[in-house]
């Protein structure tokens, strides 16, 4: 047999012995799910491993290049052989090929985490297509050859997992440690500079889990992994420890919390003539007033979105000031808000606050999106018409102090009288 080094014809790629690459590439593609932009496209990768006593597929494709796929894998195997399919995530770039795959192979066995059936009924319709379900630990023996499942969930649907092949230490990592970039020498060692790709698809796709991330490490980083395998990217045989590591450094805390004891209060404000800006003030003054918070202001006119979000992902609570232009709250809030979603918020507190003119919709708008993303909004928001008055200043520092209360736990207990009328 020919050993290929790269994905240049329709032929399988051995990746170490007995392990085949059998995906496919699509070069021209440049925005993935929406949200991701792909400058160099990206690969669909599945795998194909041989045992002495058959073969299994490791994932498919996106279905419009399921004809690539059963080209490459008719090149190193028969349909015949194959024993079992291994999904690690039913994503429809993964499974696109898995119902013609079946027809191909029906006695092959369908492996896919036991998080997955109902996204396998709704993804493929398969009502009735039998499946075994995965838990970590797992194993299944081709003969000579082992794999072995680690539940990996949110990495980054409930229904991922990694598959291990112990014999070999090569880990099929489903989207972790992947990344979109389509480069047919397929190696990380051969491919052009992948940095960025890879740095910029965990921010997207892996940031949100990082608490998952870290739980999947555990799992992982005793593993004698020799060669990482994932679904889509280059395939990192040259040290693949640094890629590990590089996901441990990525999800542990970024920013030192230099008041550890302390909770955290993050306010950002925008301000048109300097009235939200003197409500913020007067926010901050009222939750510094309390022992055990450390409160820190930001105009958002003076600063860009992106470095605000490290700072929210640790902070504990965040409040938010915009005037009413126009009757909704300014872009540069919107802008914040909308990145909280690459990152894990839910629980945090959440509050806003700001000045109007005639309707003042800006407030209840962000405490409508705060709730949208999970966090909890316990102190109604304050409100001041065009300048705010010293009661209206009052009122916010009350409102500061209210927000450290519900931080620090010591919000007052309403005790109900039962005997009392209502």
């Amino acid at each position: 047999m020919v050993t290929r080094t790269a994905a240049t014809d329709g032929a399988a790629v051995e990746i170490t012995p007995g392990v085949f690459w059998i995906g496919a590439l699509d070069p021209g593609l440049r925005s993935f799910d929406i949200i991701l932009k792909t400058a160099n496209g990206t690969s669909y990768n599945s795998y194909l491993v041989r045992g002495s006593e058959g073969v299994a597929i490791i994932d498919t494709v996106k279905e419009n290049f399921s004809m690539t796929f059963f080209r490459r894998l008719q090149s190193v195997a028969g349909y015949d052989e194959i024993r079992a399919i291994v999904l690690n995530h039913l994503e429809p770039d993964h499974s696109g090929a898995l119902p013609e795959l079946l027809k191909r192979a029906p006695q092959a066995r369908l492996y896919i985490s036991s998080r997955g059936a109902p996204m396998l009924k709704g993804l493929l319709h398969g009502d009735t297509l039998a499946y075994e379900p995965t838990q970590t630990g797992t194993t299944v023996r081709l003969g000579d050859r082992t794999l072995r499942f680690l539940q990996t969930p949110f990495l980054h649907w409930p229904d991922t997992q990694c598959t291990f092949l112990e014999e070999e230490g090569v880990l099929f990592s489903g989207d972790a440690f992947g990344c979109h970039f389509c480069d047919a020498r397929l190696f990380n060692d051969a491919v052009g500079d992948f940095r960025f790709s890879f740095e910029y698809y965990y921010a997207h796709i892996m940031r949100p889990f990082r608490a998952h991330v870290l739980e999947a490490l555990d799992l992982i980083e005793p593993l004698p992994v020799r060669l990482i395998a994932p679904s889509h990217g280059p395939i990192l045989r040259d040290a693949p420890e640094r890629y590990i590591a590089r996901y441990r450094e990525l999800s542990a805390p970024g920013l030192k919390n230099e008041a550890a004891d302390e909770k955290t209060l993050l306010i950002f404000y925008l301000s048109a003539y300097g009235s939200t800006r003197a409500m913020a003030e007067a926010v901050a003054a009222g939750a510094q007033s309390m022992s055990g918070v450390r409160v820190s202001l930001y105009d958002l006119e003076g600063g860009e979105v992106a470095p605000f979000v490290d700072l929210i992902e640790e902070a504990d609570a965040i409040a938010f000031g915009s005037p009413t232009i126009n009757g909704d709250a300014v872009k540069p809030v919107w802008d914040l808000l909308s990145s909280l979603t690459a990152i894990n918020v839910k629980g945090k507190i959440g509050a806003a606050f700001g000045s109007y003119g005639w309707s003042g919709e800006a407030v209840p708008m962000v405490e409508d999106r705060l709730r949208g993303l999970k966090l909890r909004v316990p102190v109604p928001g304050v409100r001041a018409r065009l300048i705010p008055t010293p009661a209206e200043l009052e009122a916010c520092r009350e409102f500061g102090v209210n927000l450290a209360r519900h931080l620090t736990g010591r919000i007052e207990k309403r005790s109900i009288d039962m005997a009392a009328p209502t």
